[in-house]
């Protein structure tokens, strides 16, 4: 019998290498980029922003596995294409997008992003400072990574609230769901951290209704995806004093355009698609794992629900 094939779809170089010679590692599959004379052979594609041709190219594919926890970027017809499609569930990314995010909050609630401007300006200014209790951090999304991270920073002693699709229940987290009690999360938080899956659904929602809907002065995360955010809408909210600041990840074009005005809005933090990734060796393991399933007619691990997008 003939090994298993996998076909690799990642428009990054390093990752697309990182991944060949990770899953070359296991002698019961093959695996191939799309320019190799056996690309025809793959039943299953790995995908980062992959060809959105693919199955034109490859229509043998038979199941579609991301790259990473997220699915939004294998583009709208290789979602809805009907094949089933895996995604990556990593705890250490989970723990390193709780580091990420107690960074941002650390920064809003002990006023580093402030000290940091008096820096530029040569001002020495001391602000009070408050105990952890008091600081109201909000977490929009309670899937895998946004429940870890909620709890982590219950347990960093933050009053923490989440909100959700759908209702959750969370260890010392106060939780809220579905347009109804939206707003009402919104108006006590002082740091929105955003973790959503990106759909229809949820494509703008960090847009002028919701930066008005949170407290003066609050702080914005966006570690989810570009396509939630309004940008418009954000530079505005931060130049009327609606917000204190944003930290962002994530951004609609990646990279970042050296002329687009993020960089240089007062009170914004850049990072370039940092806060957490998981290791090529762990994604070749789960797409490994799921491989050999597919091909025993089992279920594969961490599939999406179609319906939903994620």
């Amino acid at each position: 019998m003939m090994s298993p094939t996998i076909l690799i779809s990642v428009d990054d170089a390093e990752l697309s290498s990182s991944l060949l010679m990770e899953l070359g590692k296991f002698d019961d599959i093959t695996v191939c980029l799309p320019q190799d004379s056996n690309a025809g052979d793959a039943q299953m594609a790995v995908c980062w922003h992959p060809d959105q041709a693919l199955l034109d190219k490859f229509p043998q594919i038979q199941c579609l596995h991301s790259a990473a926890a997220g699915v939004d970027h294998l583009g709208k017809g290789l979602l809805e294409s009907g094949l089933p499609v895996a995604r990556i569930v990593d705890p250490d990314q989970k723990q390193g997008m709780l580091e990420y995010v107690l960074w941002c909050v650390l920064n809003h609630h002990r006023d580093f992003d402030r000290a940091a401007k008096n820096q530029a300006q040569q001002q020495w200014h001391l602000y009070p400072q408050l105990p952890a209790n008091e600081v109201r951090v909000g977490v929009m999304g309670l899937g895998e990574i946004g429940a870890h991270v909620a709890t982590g920073l219950a347990q960093f002693g933050y009053s923490v609230s989440g909100w959700s699709r759908s209702p959750k229940q969370l260890e010392r987290v106060s939780t809220f769901s579905g347009p109804s009690e939206f707003t009402d999360f919104l108006e006590q938080v002082d740091v929105l951290v955003n973790l959503l899956p990106l759909n229809q659904a949820t494509q703008g929602i960090l847009n002028q209704s919701l930066f008005q809907s949170l407290p003066e002065g609050a702080c914005l995360v966006n570690t989810g995806r570009g396509g939630h955010l309004v940008e418009e809408d954000l530079i505005n909210a931060l130049e009327k004093g609606w917000l204190r600041s944003a930290v962002l990840d994530v951004f609609a074009a990646e990279p970042l355009p050296a002329e687009h005005p993020l960089w240089t809005t007062e009170g914004v933090t850049v990072t370039p698609h940092m806060a957490s990734s998981s290791s090529a060796a762990m994604i070749a393991h789960q797409v490994h794992q799921n491989i050999l399933r597919f091909i025993k007619g089992q279920p594969l691990l961490n599939t999406i629900d179609h319906t939903l997008g994620y």
